[in-house]
């Protein structure tokens, strides 16, 4: 039995007082959760005040972005070991709008996939089409070589890597894809890592839907047998929202 996993990707928004603000109305609404795991993405410069504000609480701290060096002449740039440092568990990995807007790629993805998993982080690994490629029926084609390209040669353990299908046209656009395509590219992915590892390994990958996922519609993303949880971006910045959607997913499947 998958657990479902909630993820808050607070993306390029929230002060260090306003992350104090949301974990100190958030955490007690969500203190009775025992069924979701419950991971909180801000961006770096609210690290150490989330790891502070989350201590003994259950949930857990994760980051946007990493690179994939260790340390060096890499200005800028935050290390996994950096990311440990801080405290985090969790690291998003080629979100939609590296990819699109920062001109990330497949090769650049794996790498920090490697690294994140021989540091101990847990990778959210980031998978989608755009609305031309969906619409030239190329979705699938396009999600298999992000995932091959991600995983190629990487061992993997159960519950190392979660991946996340955010097709990019319903990245903060307030259109989402319905949950049979949610379901339908959900249920490849794992016929995927089936064919990558093997069928235990594909069983036990947590696969997160993520484009404009609201409290009023996660419900039914979350009925879906494949979709194992949300990755939530604009959403996941009022505590009581965020808060609203793990209440669904402690009461789902």
């Amino acid at each position: 039995m998958r657990r479902l996993l909630i993820a808050g990707n607070w993306k390029m928004n929230k002060l260090q007082s306003e992350a104090r603000e949301f974990a100190a109305q958030f955490l007690p609404r969500v203190a009775a959760v025992e069924k979701v795991d419950i991971v909180i993405c801000p961006p770096f410069t609210s690290l150490w005040v989330m790891n502070s504000a989350l201590a003994g609480s259950r949930v857990m701290l994760g980051a946007q972005n990493m690179y994939w060096e260790e340390q060096g002449a890499f200005t800028g740039e935050v290390s996994a070991l950096m990311l440990v440092d801080a405290g985090c568990q969790y690291v998003i990995i080629g979100h939609s709008e590296r990819r699109q807007i920062l001109g990330e790629n497949n090769f650049l993805v794996h790498k920090k996939i490697a690294r994140a998993l021989e540091t101990g982080l847990k990778p959210i690994l980031c998978v989608g089409e755009t609305l031309q490629e969906r619409e030239n029926n190329l979705a699938m084609q396009v999600v298999q070589e992000q995932l091959q390209h991600a995983l190629a040669g990487l061992s993997l353990e159960s519950g190392d890597v979660a991946v996340a299908y955010e097709p990019v046209w319903a990245i903060g656009t307030g259109i989402n894809a319905s949950c049979n395509d949610a379901q339908e590219m959900c249920l490849f992915i794992r016929k995927m890592l089936a064919e990558l590892y093997d069928t235990e390994l594909a069983a036990r990958t947590r696969i997160l839907y993520g484009g404009s996922v609201k409290a009023d519609n996660i419900e039914k993303f979350l009925q879906q047998p494949d979709i194992d949880g949300a990755l939530i971006g604009g959403a996941s910045l009022e505590p009581a929202s965020l808060a609203a959607m793990v209440g669904v997913g402690e009461n789902a499947k």
